[in-house]
Parts: C-alpha cells; structure tokens; sequence
C-alpha cells in the first residue's frame, strides 16, 4: 500500500492532463529547452568575453617533437589546414 504501483502513475498524469491540459504542458517543455540552450549560450559566451581575441588555434605554442627512444617508431606530426 506504501508504494505507488503503475496505475497510480497513470491516473496522476491524466488528472494532470485534464487540469493543464496537454498545450500548457507542451509549452512548458519547450520553455524549459529554450531556458537550457540559454544557459549553455550564456556558459560559453562568458568564455569569449574572458578572452574575446583569444584563437583556439593560436592560443598554444607549438610543441617540440619529443626524441623517440626506439629507432623502429615512427613519428609523424599532423596539421590542420585552415581556409582565411
């Protein structure tokens, strides 16, 4: 009796349903989505206004590469092409 079987779940959301009704929740979902696309925004904007002329390619030196103790490694350095 303590526990709340499926069917009780089943007749809360159709009293739910009934009382808001399924546009007013629909609604509420998607203001919940747009409130969490707005504070990701929002996180990532205040990284670019810490450093607005920052370049995520510029921002590192490069690194030297490293000797390789065992002649039978390859060592092969990679770049990115950027289109300016």
């Amino acid at each position: 009796m303590g526990s709340m079987s499926i069917w009780h779940w089943v007749i809360v959301l159709v009293v739910v349903m009934l009382i808001f009704g399924t546009k007013k929740i629909g609604n509420i979902g998607g203001d919940l989505g747009k409130a969490v696309k707005g504070f990701k925004d929002g996180v990532k904007g205040e990284d670019d206004k810490a450093n607005p002329n920052a370049n995520p390619s510029t921002t590192q030196p490069p690194q030297q590469p490293q000797q390789v103790s065992d002649k039978s490694t390859i060592d092969v350095e990679a770049r990115d092409k950027t289109r300016q």
